[in-house]
């Protein structure tokens, strides 16, 4: 989990404010839900996949009760088929470890390398959370100063609704 102070450090240079809640590991949305409690925001999931060459990566970003069709991402790109990235290109790409994938790992990707694809229904929310690259917090954001911090850092993104 490279960055942690980096991120805090360009939360404080973007002037964007954040509420921060500890708590014991999780790896799930199930155990995470147990710790959601009054937090007002739009809780999300973050898939980590891969083309079949290795040559491209994407973020996926869901509110949490979606679930993500694979195929239907592989019609959209039409790169062929997508599977779940390993944890050396998670940790190569985001700098982050299985149990903790977080958009706020692209402060590892110097190069923009990995493409984000945002869940549409999320645009539903005014806060969203998410980890902040460790699984042992959770960290409620405004869903602008997101987009911001996207925006700052430089990767591509784009807001998609990949279910029924």
């Amino acid at each position: 989990m490279r960055g942690q102070q980096e991120l805090y450090s360009l939360f404080e240079k973007l002037d964007i404010s954040f509420h921060y809640r500890e708590h014991p590991p999780v790896a799930t949305i199930e155990e995470a839900k147990r710790y959601w409690e009054n937090l007002d925001s739009g809780h999300c999931k973050n898939i980590f996949l891969r083309n079949h060459k290795g040559n491209r990566h994407y973020l996926v970003i869901l509110e949490h009760t979606q679930n993500l069709r694979i195929r239907d991402l592989e019609q959209l790109l039409k790169q062929g088929k997508l599977t779940f990235a390993s944890e050396k290109r998670l940790d190569k790409y985001l700098g982050l470890k299985p149990g903790s994938v977080s958009p706020f790992g692209l402060i590892n990707d110097k190069e923009h390398h990995v493409h984000l694809f945002i869940d549409e229904k999320l645009k539903e929310f005014d806060k969203l959370s998410f980890h902040p690259n460790v699984n042992t917090a959770s960290l409620v954001i405004l869903r602008s100063d997101f987009i911001r911090f996207i925006e700052y850092h430089g990767n591509s993104y784009e807001f998609i609704k990949l279910y029924e």
